[in-house]
């Protein structure tokens, strides 16, 4: 299991991690598929986690999920987690998990590796917490 703060976005499924369901927003569709985003963490850090069809109603605040074959990589300018075609998520357990909301992986500028073309590495922070899911003041 691979912690939140060292996923790095990739075009391949390969992300093996665990995580808290900490906000789910509401259910949106694309197209025939129903979609929604989470803000899930770890001890580590955040990141926004897209959930497909399924996946919408299978998990609530508070779920402990694990993904295997996972990928993060953009969807529609927006920087996600998520499990794929390939990867699958699943509920482990619930609410006994420690985490941090910050840094927030998704709201990170990514630019590619000078030094290894196929790799990215941070550039600056857009914001340290998630903009879709505000912190309660």
């Amino acid at each position: 299991m691979v912690p939140l703060e060292a996923i790095v976005p990739a075009a391949q499924n390969n992300i093996n991690t665990q995580f808290i369901l900490l906000e789910k927003g509401k259910i949106t569709w694309d197209g025939q598929n129903k979609m929604c985003l989470g803000l899930v963490a770890d001890k580590t850090a955040a990141v926004h986690l897209q959930l497909w069809g399924e996946e919408c109603e299978a998990f609530e605040a508070g779920d402990i999920i694990r993904m295997e074959n996972g990928i993060f990589s953009y969807n529609k300018n927006n920087l996600v987690l998520r499990a794929g075609r390939r990867g699958k998520v699943e509920k482990v357990g619930d609410f006994t998990m420690e985490f941090v909301e910050t840094p927030n992986l998704s709201e990170v500028k990514w630019v590619p590796d000078p030094n290894n073309s196929n790799k990215y590495v941070q550039h600056s922070v857009i914001s340290p917490h998630s903009r879709i899911f505000p912190p309660i003041p």
